[in-house]
């Protein structure tokens, strides 16, 4: 079953990973006023639309962030819960 879950926010950024063992590619989910998009746990845009400044922090932070992302994707493949990543600073 595909469940949609918060992992982290900054800056008015909120970033989710689905939880579901059918999803191959490993991405996350991140949200902006209105705009939506996918990216790779190496921070890269993959699908959908976001400034670029957010962009820039969004890649920042999965650089940042890049082994906690995959050992959430890890989870969320097997749909266990997911941990929180802190956020960028």
């Amino acid at each position: 079953m595909k469940d949609l879950h918060a992992i982290s926010m900054f800056y008015g950024i909120l970033i989710r990973v689905y939880t579901d063992n059918s999803i191959k590619v490993p991405h996350f989910h991140a949200s902006y006023r209105g705009y939506n998009a996918a990216f790779g746990l190496d921070g890269q845009l993959v699908d959908g639309e976001m400034p670029a400044k957010q962009q820039a922090y969004i890649k920042a932070w999965a650089l940042l962030r890049e082994e906690e992302l995959f050992a959430n994707w890890t989870l969320a493949l097997r749909e266990e819960k997911l941990h929180d990543i802190a956020p960028l600073r």
